[in-house]
């Protein structure tokens, strides 16, 4: 896996801003942070993020924090995702993919935890992610 990119997109009120996408291997739609994989394995990952906060929220951000890596599953792949947080946010334009459709939806923690321990969020790196930046930045 050539790696990924994930962001916590923050904005000035301190709600979190989250993407709901169709995903096919579930065959449901979920609620995510906005990630994408890197164009090719030597793209900086900041660059990455930058690119999928712009390209999924109509946001871009010049305050990108690096928050963590993940390895998503060792057992059977090799896949790294760097994630991070972004702050003061500019509003922007979405470009989405043809075949993607997003829905942008701002939450509190409190919310996202909620949804998190009620099973509603099950992506690996979403409640890494989230769980990680109350930690760091809620405490």
């Amino acid at each position: 896996h050539k790696g990924a990119a994930a962001v916590v997109p923050v904005r000035e009120d301190g709600k979190l801003l989250m993407v709901r996408q169709w995903r096919n291997a579930l065959d449901r739609y979920t609620l995510e942070i906005p990630a994408g994989g890197l164009n090719c394995a030597d793209e900086p990952p900041m660059l990455a993020a930058a690119r999928e906060l712009e390209e999924e929220t109509g946001y871009h951000s010049e305050n990108l924090t690096h928050l963590l890596s993940l390895r998503t599953t060792v057992a059977f792949c090799n896949e790294k995702i760097e994630v991070f947080v972004a702050k003061n946010l500019i509003p922007s334009k979405q470009h989405l993919d043809e075949d993607e459709f997003i829905d942008l939806g701002a939450y509190t923690m409190e919310e996202l935890k909620e949804k998190i321990y009620s099973g509603e969020i099950e992506d690996a790196k979403t409640v890494s992610a989230l769980l990680a930046y109350e930690v760091k930045y809620c405490k």
